[in-house]
């Protein structure tokens, strides 16, 4: 063998022993890094649902008690979305999840709602929007306390065509300078109860595993 494939055959038995070791250090880093992934994400998620639901009313994880549902009419979201669901011995407590308001002035506003069982909002939180700095950007609790201005409300309190700013002739507070935010929020809120209302007896219930075709018990 001459001395240039020798050459060839050593550069790259190198390059493959050198990406065999880069593809092995990020296995490693992943299967250490991954368990500190899971629980930032998981404490995140908890102070969310915290600041929406009777953080002293439930026993169970809510992170962990979660059903899928499906709405994009009322929720402004095509794809699945998590119900997370606050329980007591057993007992339904309250449920949160994330709701899109499509229509603010800087883009689509994701909220956190937060409802009782017995139907009536516990607390909202934004935890996304492009709204307007020192205008719009009021519908965070950091800014303002406008956002508090829905705990306590249901469906039918205030009733539904009262579910507006002052402006539209609703019941709700707009911003001075600014509407288009306050009104696509309280939009979303009111289609967040509709939600729950719509689905409320399927809520605290799991559906049936699915029946193997087999015949076969599962």
């Amino acid at each position: 063998m001459d001395r240039e494939r020798r050459g060839a055959l050593v550069a790259g038995g190198v390059l493959a022993a050198a990406a065999f070791a880069g593809t092995l250090l990020l296995a490693v880093t992943d299967s250490h890094t991954a368990p500190y992934i899971a629980a930032n994400e998981y404490a995140r998620m908890l102070r969310q649902l915290t600041a929406v639901m009777p953080a002293d009313g439930y026993d169970n994880d809510p992170v962990g008690d979660a059903r899928v549902f499906r709405d994009p009419d009322l929720l402004g979201i095509p794809g699945p979305v998590q119900v997370y669901r606050a329980r007591r011995q057993g007992r339904p407590v309250a449920v949160a999840f994330t709701v899109v308001a499509p229509d603010g002035y800087g883009g689509p506003i994701r909220l956190m709602v937060g409802i009782t069982a017995a139907g009536v909002i516990s607390g909202v939180r934004v935890l996304h929007h492009r709204e307007t700095p020192g205008l719009g950007d009021d519908i965070e609790l950091r800014h303002s306390d406008w956002i508090e201005s829905f705990r306590g409300t249901a469906r039918g309190a205030p009733p539904d065509g009262d579910w507006k700013v002052k402006r539209d002739g609703g019941v709700f507070d707009q911003f001075t300078g600014a509407t288009v935010t306050p009104r696509a929020v309280v939009g979303a809120v009111h289609r967040a109860l509709m939600f729950f209302h719509r689905h409320r007896d399927r809520l605290w219930h799991d559906p049936p595993p699915p029946a193997d075709p087999t015949g076969e018990p599962s």
